[in-house]
């Protein structure tokens, strides 16, 4: 099986190409630099094939994909930069990168017959109330910009595709890249307090546990929606960052102690400072995988105790 992974200088296409070349597939990576620009850690995507393309060029899509002809095109390029797309001059670069780069990668797998994965986000609903969102679910009513566009990638290839995986995410860590985790011990380090918010609820995805679902996926064709977040139940910012410190002291790190550093539960409107409408309510379920054959992600606790022993605490 041939796949081509796209945003491999990010966080899951990083790990997706690790996973490729751990099963024996032929995994080509590509983004926009001319080489591969990702973390150089020694992984195998770092010596894996690469090759440059612009998404939002669709005559440079087309072109890349008859020359590397996929079997799967596995879609995790995308702006993710949420509040920044609320700028005005920003919003139609988030469109062709989200909705048109998307729509140029679908219709190219199309007429080469290939599979294709898109990763997607629980910003395509508005996070009202308390129940998780299905998978199935049509009700779309996103609050911003990322949320509308990457709305727009996903009908781009639901309306285009019959071989899709269309994969909401949410809350995405992983060692390539900038994350929640990373910011919260950066921030313990320099501050004694730390204000965090305890009213949006949802799930951490870790894109090592991801990646591995996603290619179980591609060797099937259980094509349709599907949610994906590590398990563990449903949590708040601020419970994730106490059992961020927890652990970081239990590795030996005494700097993250309750003594050393504060961790104040403040709402999202106490906290302000964001662009963007961040949904209340994230909690994706998740019942399809199993349903389907699938194995879930393990736990959120466990991902987060493999992941700090992965970044070197």
């Amino acid at each position: 099986m041939k796949v081509l992974v796209t945003g491999v200088a990010g966080q899951l296409g990083h790990d997706v190409m690790n996973e490729l070349a751990k099963r024996g597939y032929e995994g080509i990576g590509s983004d926009l630099a001319p080489a591969y620009s990702g973390i150089a850690d020694g992984s195998a995507v770092t010596g894996m094939p690469y090759i440059p393309m612009d998404i939002t060029d669709k005559v440079c899509v087309d072109r890349v994909l008859v020359e590397t002809a996929p079997d799967v095109v596995v879609h995790c390029a995308a702006w993710t930069a949420v509040d920044l797309a609320e700028d005005e001059d920003k919003t139609e670069k988030v469109r062709l990168v989200n909705a048109v780069g998307t729509q140029n990668i679908a219709l190219a797998c199309k007429r080469l017959d290939c599979k294709m994965v898109y990763l997607s986000t629980d910003y395509v609903f508005d996070g009202q109330g308390t129940k998780p969102w299905q998978p199935d679910c049509k009700d779309y009513r996103p609050l911003s910009v990322y949320g509308k566009t990457k709305l727009e990638g996903e009908l781009a290839v639901a309306d285009n595709l019959e071989k899709y995986f269309i994969v909401r995410i949410a809350w995405v860590f992983g060692l390539n890249g900038k994350n929640f985790i990373k910011t919260m011990l950066n921030l313990g380090k320099t501050h004694d307090t730390i204000r965090v918010v305890n009213d949006q609820i949802g799930t951490l995805t870790y894109t090592y546990d991801l990646a591995r679902l996603l290619v179980d996926m591609i060797e099937t064709d259980k094509y349709g929606y599907y949610h994906a977040t590590n398990e563990g139940g449903y949590v708040s910012w601020y419970e994730i960052t106490k059992e961020i410190f927890a652990q970081a002291v239990a590795l030996g790190h005494a700097e993250y102690a309750p003594e050393k550093v504060s961790v104040i539960p403040v709402t999202t409107a106490e906290y302000g400072a964001s662009k963007a409408k961040r949904p209340f309510n994230s909690r994706l379920d998740k019942s399809k995988l199993v349903q389907n054959g699938f194995t879930p992600l393990p736990d959120w606790k466990d991902a987060l105790g493999r992941y700090l022993k992965e970044i070197g605490m």
